[in-house]
C-alpha cells in the first residue's frame, strides 16, 4: 500500500531530506518529517510555503510531479500593487517567459486569506499597497508563479501552495503533516 504525505513545509525550509552542499546548516524535510522511505513528489522553493506531497511510491510520485498528467496546483499569492483585470487576464491567457509561453493558468483576485504568521514578516511598505491572488497551474516551471507575477507587473512577496490535485492545507499547522 502506497503511503502518501500531506506536509505544510514552512518558508526557508529545503525540499530535501539533506543538504550537504551548504556550508551552513539549513532546515531540510528530515527536521519535520521522521518518516523512512518517503521522499517529496515535486518540489517547493525554499522561499515558498505550504503543501508538499511525500510518497514511497515512484509512480505516484510521477503521476504528481510530472507537468505531463497536468495535476493542478493552486497558490495563494501576495503581490505587490492592487492587481487589475488586464493583469488577470494576462495570466488567464499565459504569460510570455524567457522558456516560453505558460500554458493559460485560473487567476482571480481573493480577499486576504487567513493564513499563520511567517517568520520572517513579509516587508511592509506604507507607499505600495498589495493584495492576493489564486493561481492554478497545469504545469511546473522553476519559479514559475514568480517570474509570471513579475512579468505582470506584479512581484510575488509571498507564496503558498495550497492544493495539489484533490489534496489541500485544509487543517495542517505549518511543520507538521498526515498521512493522505
Amino acid at each position: 500500500m502506497a503511503r502518501l504525505i500531506l506536509f505544510n513545509k514552512p518558508f526557508d525550509v529545503l525540499s530535501q531530506f539533506t543538504d550537504a552542499r551548504s556550508p551552513t546548516p539549513r532546515a531540510t524535510l528530515s527536521d519535520f518529517v521522521a518518516v523512512p522511505g518517503v521522499y517529496p513528489a515535486g518540489r517547493l522553493d525554499r522561499d515558498s510555503e505550504g503543501l508538499l506531497l511525500l510518497t514511497d511510491d515512484g509512480r505516484l510520485q510521477a503521476r504528481i510531479a510530472d507537468p505531463r498528467f497536468k495535476a493542478p496546483k493552486t497558490y495563494l499569492v501576495q503581490v505587490e500593487g492592487e492587481v487589475d483585470d488586464a493583469a488577470l487576464e494576462t495570466l488567464r491567457r499565459g504569460v510570455a517567459l524567457k522558456d516560453g509561453m505558460t500554458r493559460p493558468a485560473e487567476a482571480r483576485r481573493i480577499d486576504s486569506p487567513e493564513l499563520w504568521p511567517r517568520n520572517p514578516p513579509v516587508r511592509f511598505r506604507k507607499s505600495v499597497p498589495d493584495c492576493w491572488i489564486e493561481l492554478t497551474l497545469r504545469e511546473g516551471r522553476n519559479r514559475q508563479v514568480r517570474r509570471m507575477t513579475a512579468a505582470v507587473g506584479h512581484p510575488t512577496l509571498r507564496l503558498v501552495r495550497w492544493r495539489i490535485g484533490d489534496w489541500s492545507l485544509d487543517g495542517i499547522a505549518p511543520g507538521t503533516w498526515r498521512e493522505g
